[in-house]
């Protein structure tokens, strides 16, 4: 059965996904009639396609490149598009191509829970920033592939470093202050940064943190990998920088406005002219074993995605104005920042989505900032459901500016669909957009010319050729599910110039290739399971089911996480406040038992009539196969990533009986050993 029909774009026939659409029909003589032709010829056509999008949105090169990508070009080793290139990142994005701009106009918007504390940032302000910075940072000795990484918040600041850094061809990292000292050496003693800027402090739920003991802790580790230079970002100007203290560990100390003033009035500002292939940034995997993977994205790569969906798929121009509600720390804030290449203006906030004025505080700076396109976690839109908050009856509140909600991190429950276009006025494009760090950007995107269904990402990006396969296929002969809308391994078959360069360090591409090419070799393996929309309707959109290596399995029946918590949020949102579900298959176990951890809602028991409601709901809701054969009360918590995703593979690891030994990048790691207790008992009450 078809999903509910929620949304269409009131003139398709005005976006620039429609007008790129007919420019490929009158260069290339086609009569594409809608976007499933123009996917098809995308996928079909990857280096003619690539080609018309570099021209078509607008990247800004010194040296055209000699050729898209070279022929049958396989997707590892990584292949090299627009070889001969010559472009600088930061420069597309501060003088974006095939726009108009002005530089008087705001181009960013600093926002936090203290709202007196609101500043904006004009273009000619941002630029000359950059400018300073990038002459500041080449005076202290950084050029192209040194190292400089950031322990900052969503600020201008960040953003300053950030495009100062990519001017110079140096490669950036960023790391949220929310981020423990492990987590945080974890990452950075692998890729050794030469200049390493901190915030003083941050704001988060009403409260002043100081980063300093944190900071201290950082550079004494770094000076030993090579770290140079600090400079300390007053971002709370009541909180002491700490620079004597880290002088005193031996290394260069600056607070931000005197390491700016390093720069001459008259030097010049200046974009070194690099490969396409050059490092841009290093994201990290969220993995929760092990140290986390170094994952290099190169300059071209993330620029071209990165304004192709913003400028096809999301319909962003010099009047939009984009906050995205992410750390420093999320592939989300590399991608929302590149909406300035499309000369639209940005706002962005550090804090808690949740004050000064509790459910309404994001709501009202949509409505005071009169922000065009909203980001988010699934998990925040489902916290307004749960709690029943309706923006679009808040009188005080205006949304007219609204376009579009885009949400991600995990999937969107089909009850906050439907939640979405009660709460919010309902000519939005709601759009769960899912990708990854890994790829820096999505493979199922928003879309212009289709509609929203409930529960259903629109579809494929253009260019990612994605394709779903049996998830029980051997290596060597991956077969397509059957039927086509049956779920599978989310895969793609053909290359995509935003494919990482390689991961940082010993034996990168090694690893990099065992992340993504060893499942099934020549193809990507992203790790998602997700099954294709209703072949009845125009077959774009995609499901998503959870992760791929937390894929549920009992009694050979294969289904997604998603699934239960889908049930959860639609029935019990004011009971439950988080859960997570996974398998378990003990050594001694025959099959694989379901196992749901619920977290309660404050206020709210769990019981034994909860347990039975729970299991009756998903019985009714799905099958009888679906019920989980264990329901408990996760009286820890549940362990997620610093950027709030949940830890399910190491929680199955766990209670399956395996010695998982987790790093840092648990941001609850108290959760984890809750787990090991309950598993430990679990297996002391089995029989002899």
């Amino acid at each position: 059965m078809a999903a509910t029909e929620l949304w269409r774009h009131p003139n398709p026939e005005g976006t620039q996904m429609w007008k790129f659409l007919q420019h490929v029909n009158s260069k290339y003589g086609l009569n594409l009639k809608g976007y499933p032709d123009l996917y098809r010829w995308s996928v079909d056509n990857v280096a003619d396609f690539w080609g018309e999008v570099w021209h078509f949105v607008g990247i800004k090169s010194s040296r055209l490149y000699d050729e898209v990508l070279p022929k049958d070009a396989p997707m590892f080793p990584r292949p090299d598009f627009f070889a001969g290139a010559r472009l600088n990142f930061a420069e597309n994005l501060l003088f974006p191509a095939n726009v108009e701009v002005d530089e008087k106009a705001t181009a960013v918007i600093t926002a936090t829970e203290d709202e007196s504390q609101l500043s904006e940032t004009s273009w000619a302000e941002l630029r000359d920033q950059v400018r300073r910075c990038s002459s500041a940072l080449r005076a202290v000795g950084v050029k192209e592939n040194s190292v400089v990484a950031g322990f900052v918040a969503n600020h201008v600041q960040a953003l300053v470093v950030l495009l100062s850094a990519a001017a110079l061809g140096a490669i950036w990292t960023g790391i949220s202050p929310d981020n423990g000292v492990s987590a945080v050496l974890d990452r950075l003693v692998q890729i050794k940064p030469q200049v390493l800027f901190a915030d003083n402090a941050t704001l988060y739920n009403g409260k002043e943190w100081s980063s300093k003991a944190k900071t201290l802790d950082i550079v004494e580790e770094l000076k030993k990998h090579g770290l140079e230079q600090v400079v300390v970002i007053r971002a709370l100007k009541n909180t002491e920088t700490g620079l004597d203290d880290i002088r005193a560990k031996g290394v260069k100390a600056e607070e931000y406005d005197a390491f700016l003033s390093r720069s001459p009035s008259n030097a010049r500002l200046e974009f070194a002219q690099l490969p396409p292939s050059h490092p841009l940034y290093v994201l990290y995997s969220s993995g929760t074993t092990g140290l986390p993977k170094a994952i290099v994205h190169t300059a071209a790569g993330t620029l071209l995605q990165h304004k192709k969906e913003h400028f096809l798929h999301c319909s962003l121009s010099p009047s939009s104005r984009m906050l995205y509600y992410t750390t420093t720390s999320w592939m989300m804030h590399h991608w929302s920042v590149s909406a300035l290449a499309c000369g639209s203006s940005l706002v962005l906030y550090s804090g808690s989505p949740f004050r000064p004025h509790g459910y309404l505080s994001l709501p009202k700076l949509l409505s005071s900032l009169r922000v065009t396109h909203f980001g988010t976690s699934a998990a925040y839109l489902t916290t307004l459901e749960a709690n029943n908050v309706l923006p679009r009856d808040d009188l005080t509140l205006d949304l007219s500016n609204l376009e579009a909600i885009y949400s991600t991190a995990a999937p969107l429950p089909p009850s906050t669909f439907s939640f979405v276009y009660r709460a919010f006025p309902a000519r939005i494009n709601l759009a769960s957009i899912t990708g990854g760090t890994d790829i820096i950007s999505l493979f199922g995107a928003p879309c212009p010319l289709l509609p929203v269904r409930v529960g259903e990402v629109q579809c494929a990006g253009l260019g990612m050729a994605i394709d779903v396969v049996d998830s029980a296929s051997a290596p060597e002969d991956p077969q397509p599910v059957s039927p086509p809308d049956a779920p599978g391994d989310l895969v793609c078959v053909k290359p995509f110039p935003c494919q990482p360069l390689t991961f940082f360090g010993p034996d990168g591409d090694k690893k990099y290739r065992a992340a993504y090419f060893e499942r099934f070799p020549g193809m990507w393996h992203h790790g998602d399971f997700v099954r294709r929309a209703d072949p009845k309707t125009d077959g774009s959109g995609l499901v998503m089911l959870g992760r791929s290596d937390g894929v549920l399995k009992p009694a050979g029946v294969r289904f997604g996480s998603a699934e239960i918590y889908n049930i959860l949020t639609r029935f019990f949102a004011s009971e439950v406040e988080d859960a997570v579900c996974v398998g378990r298959r003990r050594p001694q176990d025959r099959d694989e038992t379901v196992c749901l951890f619920v977290v309660m809602a404050e206020g709210k028991t769990f019981d034994e009539d909860m347990k039975k409601r729970i299991a009756e709901t998903i019985r009714r809701e799905l099958s009888p196969r679906h019920v989980p054969g264990v329901i408990e009360e996760a009286k820890g918590g549940v362990p997620k990533t610093g950027n709030g995703k949940k830890i399910e593979v190491a929680v199955k690891q766990i209670l399956s009986g395996m010695d998982v030994k987790t790093n840092a990048s648990v941001a609850n790691p108290e959760a984890l050993d809750w787990f090991r207790e309950w598993a430990k008992k679990a297996n002391e009450d089995l029989p002899n």
